[in-house]
């Protein structure tokens, strides 16, 4: 390998054909030629002396090099976003850019209405919201600000504890009206149950209730969260949902309320190093006190 190091152009065209799978897609999302990115791409090939794309059936397909640099670039252009999002400054109206990384729930579910009340006090304050299952790493500065639902365990960050998630099972009145409702937890065996597909982390909690549960049991299957309660709204069957979230709804009803009951703790965090970070510190002081609203009393 050339001792120069590439340029952070290059290693910005290699993500963006890795994630479009061609050049022409690749270079309409950066807004550069075919031609220019395609060279981005050769600079980078002689400068690491190996090739990164093969010529597949769908497409560019990277090699097994090009596989091995994705998550480096990843981290990489993480930091480049992080970097722009500090650079963006401060003054005495605070603005620039947030990022906020959630699981599917909260922020498809819960967030919006939380940062309603935000964005009218700091309406130049841009937010970014990431919804996703999987731990972001605030280490490597992939978002801001973290609600996770396990506790952190990284050094470097700032973490509170907003309380516990009640969970429960439910479903649609209707639902219940042509199926019955279960009276015990062996009742549910026999009913349409909405829940895991591939993820089993559900299933383990449930057998620690009791319920022997195996993916087969499942009439509806999703790793999705949001499908999973978009499925018990529309009366296909028994499935988990916060309470906090189901009672905002007259028509769904919890079952067996006396002997099922789970919580998930939520928790914020940040980088230490954004505490002095005003815009960032002004939306987790925020967010630290309206989500205490989501939690178990």
């Amino acid at each position: 390998m050339n001792e120069k190091s590439s340029e952070w152009t290059h290693y910005r065209s290699f993500l963006a054909v890795v994630q479009e799978g061609s050049l022409s897609a690749a270079a309409r999302r950066l807004n550069l030629t075919q031609p220019t990115l395609g060279r981005h791409i050769d600079a980078l090939e002689q400068q690491l002396g190996r090739a990164l794309f093969a010529r597949g059936r769908n497409g560019l397909e990277p090699t097994e090099v090009a596989l091995a640099l994705i998550p480096h670039v990843e981290a990489m252009n993480a930091a480049a976003e992080a970097l722009l999002r500090e650079a963006s400054g401060e003054s005495s109206e605070p603005s620039g850019t947030i990022r906020v990384t959630a699981s599917e729930v909260v922020g498809c579910e819960i967030l919006p209405s939380v940062l309603v009340p935000f964005r009218q006090r700091y309406p130049t304050i841009a937010l970014e919201l990431s919804t996703s299952d999987r731990v972001t790493n605030l280490l490597m500065r992939e978002a801001d600000i973290a609600i996770r639902m396990t506790e952190p365990n990284q050094t470097a960050l700032v973490a509170r504890h907003i309380g516990q998630v009640e969970v429960a099972l439910y479903a649609h009145r209707d639902y219940l009206a042509r199926r019955g409702t279960p009276q015990h937890k062996d009742d549910v065996n026999g009913h349409a149950l909405i829940g895991f597909d591939r993820d089993d982390t559900a299933v383990r909690v449930l057998r620690e209730h009791d319920f022997k549960l195996e993916r087969a049991d499942f009439d509806l299957r999703t790793d999705n969260n949001s499908a999973q309660l978009a499925a018990i709204r529309c009366g296909l069957g028994i499935g988990p949902m916060q309470c906090k979230l189901a009672e905002r709804e007259p028509n769904l009803v919890r079952i067996l309320s006396d002997s099922v009951r789970f919580e998930l703790p939520m928790w914020l965090a940040m980088h230490e190093s954004l505490r002095s970070v005003r815009r960032v510190r002004l939306l987790f002081d925020h967010l630290g006190e309206s989500l205490r609203d989501w939690v178990a009393d």
